[in-house]
């Protein structure tokens, strides 16, 4: 176990901060002078530093590149109302890191690591940290393996770097999106709960098939029988269907959404229940057509809460409630905002303050 880590600092020669506007930030093209890494070799985690944002030198023949096991997550930083700096819900991000790693055969990190690269990353480009409202510093800590032999097998050697990226709201519109009944996203004993890089490169060619087709994002659905909902791109799926938040239950074909569950808690302190459980397509698509179906949105770290104005079925358009009547999903949004950036207090102990 490493308590308190010895890290070495080295200081970008020139920050980019100066030059970096604000008012178009696209996700993730931006980022801060430096980034946190370290090496996992001879069965320990080692090499412990801050260096100036760039590239990483590494062979060409490593693993990951070749057999995919690279994990990563993301979550976000917060300016806070009286000015300080706030990671929201890191425990989480963490604790699902390593669930990724146990499920990709790699090494899991030690919360000192993970906590204190993050720390150590905001103390130096907290100057980062935007004010704007909506805005936030998005954290990416990614891992993948190093070993330069071609080979099936775990990977011996791992790096792992954290980045950070200043970032606008994800989506600036409510969503039109398609529900997806041939392509699938992840299938019973694969590795859909898990946020392993090769679960995104296998929806980009769906995805760019549905942007083709004029919707921002696809609806996904189970692999044996493509009867149940389950995920829409890369964000978590609510409904409000007679005054009741429904959501698809976390399975193996589903990410465990950090998001998610903090919607789900909300929700309950506010006295709004909320069923997970296994959601059909048709029951959505009925309870549209008869008025129960209320609200559509998505959740995630990058997307928060972004609503759902169309959704596609079969070539058939259903069209959901205007987004901006939307009473329970605006008022959870509104109440998730508050804590993250400090607004009001946070009962439920999420800020990890830096």
């Amino acid at each position: 176990m490493i308590d308190t880590l010895t890290i070495k600092t080295t200081k970008a020669g020139h920050s980019r901060l100066a030059e970096t506007d604000y008012t178009d930030l696209p996700f993730g093209k931006v980022f801060t002078d430096h980034m946190f890494v370290a090496d996992y070799e001879d069965g320990e985690w080692k090499n412990f530093e801050i260096l100036p944002y760039g590239p990483i030198p590494m062979s060409p023949a490593i693993s990951a590149l070749h057999y995919g096991q690279a994990i990563f997550e993301g979550l976000k930083a917060y300016k806070q109302a009286d000015g300080s700096v706030s990671v929201f819900r890191a425990d989480k991000n963490f604790a699902r890191f390593n669930k990724s790693a146990v499920r990709m055969a790699m090494a899991t990190i030690p919360e000192e690591v993970f906590m204190q690269g993050i720390a150590a990353l905001l103390d130096i480009d907290k100057a980062w940290v935007p004010s704007e409202e909506n805005y936030s510093l998005y954290l990416r800590p990614v891992m993948f393996a190093t070993d330069p032999v071609l080979g099936v097998r775990p990977s011996s050697t791992y790096k792992f770097v954290i980045l950070a990226n200043p970032s606008a709201p994800y989506y600036s519109k409510p969503l039109k999106v398609k529900i997806e009944t041939h392509y699938t996203r992840s299938a019973d004993g694969g590795v859909g709960a898990a946020k392993t890089a090769g679960n995104y490169s296998r929806a980009m060619l769906p995805t760019v098939e549905a942007q083709a087709e004029g919707f921002d994002q696809l609806i996904w659905t189970d692999a044996k029988e493509h009867k149940y909902l389950e995920e829409s791109g890369a964000a978590n799926l609510m409904f409000v269907i007679n005054g009741k938040i429904v959501t698809p239950e976390v399975r193996e074909t589903i990410l465990d959404g950090v998001t998610r569950d903090t919607i789900i808690l909300l929700a309950k302190s506010m006295g709004i229940e909320v069923e997970e459980r296994r959601v059909m397509i048709q029951e959505v698509l009925e309870n549209i057509e008869n008025g129960t179906l209320t609200e559509a949105f998505a959740v995630g770290t990058a997307a928060t809460v972004t609503q759902i104005s169309e959704i596609t079925y079969e070539g058939k358009k259903y069209n959901l409630t205007d987004p901006a009547t939307r009473t329970v999903s605006i008022a959870i949004a509104k109440k998730l905002n508050d804590i993250r950036y400090g607004v009001t207090a946070d009962e439920f102990g999420w800020n990890r303050a830096i």
